[in-house]
């Protein structure tokens, strides 16, 4: 099997609402399991991004949101075993104890560095001892256990050969990718289907719920159809629909891509609804998915997992870009041009957290990707000598990503000092 296909593979995985709150709750949820006895408190210290994005986000089976909220629920009713799903099957008890947890004062939440680099540690105190659970790099990624100060499990990371410091993805050239997605396989990339199946449950359940006010908008938009003859608007729907599902805490998953659900949501969706419309096939479907997700993957190598930029706009929005250059059968030559206009347009734009206005953000970019291929693929494009792109696409994508880091570290620091200034609780 060749080595992107299991890059994607590897990366892929469904979370039930934003990935950070479920990070959250399953970091407590793993350290109450080697606490016994009644919960005294909880102690939670997260980098910038993390803090960030759970700080009003909704939470699946829980009215309420944010970090303490998502903390609480870990430790009454979490199941680590699940990982991003662990807040599956919460009860109305359960979420009822864990309000009053909150209101108890039991939930300390404290933020550590501004870094774009995921950590979370989560300690729980209870009549019995105390047990700590720290999170580095992904969101459950756990680095380090400890049970009344004496370290139970660490994990070590040995990098000897300057080669295994670069990304796997970093070794490939844009014309690679996509002769990659070209020639694999399609067999390879059958995995990817769920992705379209879990996305879209994501979507309906977006259209109807009575919590969400974009998705019925884009539905009417869209001429009250899920699938319209309009390609645009009928991918705007389909995206966002289940990005504001997503984003509200509605009891269904999505399917993530470098740990954010947005991302595989933006990655996939759009293009999901060209080959509805457009009749595509689906073998070219699922090798354009294949190249959204590694043009994804790409630029978030750079930016890093939880930034000061809108990922999910900017890297996944490339990687929908190129896909749909691929889709409408254009040239490695076309996706660099559909990326250095993506560059010069919606690059810088921010990441405030997870919450409703992510659906937003999720319009622009399909409307941006969608106006930025036309064009590329008339030849109209910004020429490579012009602002942050580069002479080759890898240099464009590379500075994309270094607009967020480490060029944004002060735009993250007065985020988090606008929502710190909130105490939202």
């Amino acid at each position: 099997m060749h080595e992107l296909t299991e890059l994607i593979r590897n990366d892929m995985r469904p979370a039930l609402g934003v990935t950070e709150p479920g990070a959250i709750a399953f970091a407590v949820a793993t350290a109450r399991k080697y606490a016994a006895g009644e919960i005294q408190q909880i102690i939670l210290r997260l980098n910038s991004g993390m803090f960030k994005n759970a700080f009003t986000c909704g939470i699946p089976g829980s009215i309420e949101v944010g970090n303490y909220h998502a903390a609480a629920l870990g430790a009454v009713g979490a199941d680590p075993d699940k990982g991003l799903e662990c807040l599956d099957g919460i009860t109305p008890n359960q979420a009822n104890q864990a309000r009053e947890m909150v209101d108890a004062g039991k939930i300390k939440v404290e933020m550590g560095e501004i870094t774009s680099r995921i950590f979370i540690e989560a300690t729980v105190i209870t009549t019995q001892g105390r047990a700590c659970v720290t999170i580095r790099d992904a969101h459950t990624n756990i680095v380090k256990i400890t049970v009344n100060d004496i370290t139970v499990v660490e994990k070590h990371s040995e990098v000897t050969d300057e080669q295994e410091n670069t990304p796997l993805i970093h070794r490939y050239t844009l014309e690679q990718i996509h002769a990659y997605a070209r020639t694999v396989p399609v067999e390879e990339l059958s995995f990817i289907r769920q992705a379209f199946t879990t996305n879209y449950a994501l979507c309906e359940a977006g259209l109807n719920s009575p919590k969400t006010t974009y998705a019925r908008y884009l539905l009417s938009a869209n001429g009250g159809k899920i699938i319209s003859d309009n390609e645009q608007a009928t991918a705007s729907l389909l995206c966002n629909a289940a990005i504001e599902a997503r984003v509200l805490g509605l009891p269904e998953p999505a399917m993530s891509i470098t740990g954010s659900g947005a991302h595989g949501i933006i990655a996939t969706m759009p293009l999901y609804a060209a080959y509805k419309v457009k009749g595509y096939s689906e073998e070219s479907l699922l090798r354009a998915t294949a190249l959204s997700y590694l043009i994804c993957m790409y630029i978030k190598e750079y930016s890093g997992k939880l930034s000061a930029f809108c990922g999910c706009a900017i890297a996944a929005g490339t990687g929908m870009a190129c896909g749909l250059v691929m889709l409408r059968n254009g040239t490695t030559d076309m996706m660099t041009c559909a990326i250095n206009n993506l560059a010069s347009s919606i690059t810088g734009m921010i990441c405030d957290g997870g919450n409703q206005g992510c659906t937003m953000k999720g319009v622009v970019a399909v409307d941006a990707v969608w106006r930025a291929v036309d064009m590329a693929m008339r030849g109209v494009y910004i020429d490579s000598v012009h602002g942050i792109n580069g002479a080759t696409a890898e240099q464009t994508m590379e500075n994309m990503g270094r607009i967020a880091s480490p060029g944004m570290v002060g735009t993250e620091k007065t985020i988090i000092e606008i929502l710190e200034a909130k105490h939202f609780r």
